[in-house]
């Protein structure tokens, strides 16, 4: 019997792209079922993250032409994540979930393949970007860093995997039981195991709109990643201290030692730059520090991750 196939899609201000953007995702969705690798229940949901412009009355009108697209509009902008976990969440009926960029940067005929392996046994395929030419040199540079950094951490994560993936039934309910409010997809996949499968594909350019992850964004969502994942950065510090410590012990016994043989002491230039060093290392370490404690004042709160407006998703049996 074939699976239903539900492709989840954030959306915040994608008014320039959403219509190509569907027309495009149908095309594949009904090869799909035409082959009869998916069932006809199949979904297109779109998770309106609190957008401005005219993207959910989009999402409705495309919804009144065709079945298969369906949406969910959310309260607030919750941010991409939570856009996401608010997809894989409504959509917990199907067999398998897809997630993709409205931008359709990530190649979307991958999808058939990914189906494909999912049928085979699968039970997560990662769609895996086999070069980065339509991105800039300083973005290259800082996401080959990001990747070797978090391996250096001991984060297990798949260079040039962003959010483009498919998740079976199997995957979704494991899922589905981590009960952290701030999670980083990218990392929570591929730890969780089973069968996993590679699909690589070509980057392309984006097609209108403006990226959702300018810098500022991706410095947090790179905090996010290493603070969810790893305590080396605390181990990093208390190592620290315990260096310096121990150089200021043996500057400690070379002072006394100068002062008995008559040497002069050193003077202010040498203490204002040691006040403006270990100053500095000590405001670095409390920032690490307090953005763990963060983490924890943020998941002991148990806030919900999104509110939920209104959504013609529907689950099977239910009448939209």
């Amino acid at each position: 019997m074939s699976k239903k196939l539900v492709i989840v899609i954030p959306a915040y201000n994608e008014e320039p792209v959403i219509e190509k953007t569907t027309a495009i995702l149908l095309s594949i969705l009904y090869k799909l079922i035409n082959d009869d690798k998916i069932n006809a229940e199949s979904k297109i949901l779109y998770v309106d993250d609190g957008s401005k412009d005219n993207t959910w009355s989009m999402i409705e009108k495309l919804h009144e032409q065709d079945g298969h697209v369906v949406g969910a509009k959310l309260a607030h902008n919750a941010g991409h994540q939570n856009a996401l976990i608010a997809g894989v969440e409504i959509a917990r009926d199907s067999d398998y979930i897809v997630s993709i960029d409205a931008d359709l940067q990530d190649d979307p005929n991958a999808i058939i393949e990914m189906v494909n392996q999912a049928n085979n046994g699968k039970n997560v395929v990662f769609g895996i970007r086999n070069n980065r030419d339509s991105d800039t040199w300083f973005k290259k540079t800082t996401a080959g860093a990001f990747y070797k950094v978090m391996n250096l951490l001991g984060v297990e994560s798949i260079p040039n995997h962003a959010d483009f993936r498919l998740i079976d039934q199997r995957l979704i309910q494991a899922f589905l039981s981590y009960p952290e409010r701030e999670m980083f997809l990218r990392g929570i996949f591929p730890q969780i195991g089973f069968q996993q499968g590679k699909v690589f594909y070509a980057r392309a350019e984006r097609e209108a709109g403006e990226t959702k992850y300018p810098l500022r964004k991706m410095l947090s969502f790179a905090m996010d990643g290493i603070t969810s994942f790893s305590i080396v950065p605390i181990k990093m510090i208390r190592n620290s201290g315990l260096i310096i410590a121990f150089i200021s012990f043996l500057f400690m016994i070379w002072a006394v030692v100068g002062r008995l043989f008559g040497h002069t002491t050193l003077g202010w230039p040498s203490i204002i730059i040691s006040i403006w060093l270990f100053g500095g290392l000590q405001l670095v370490a409390l920032g690490v520090i307090g953005e763990y404690i963060g983490r924890i004042f943020m998941e002991v709160k148990h806030r919900p991750r999104y509110v939920l407006d209104v959504t013609n998703y529907s689950q099977e049996g239910e009448d939209v």
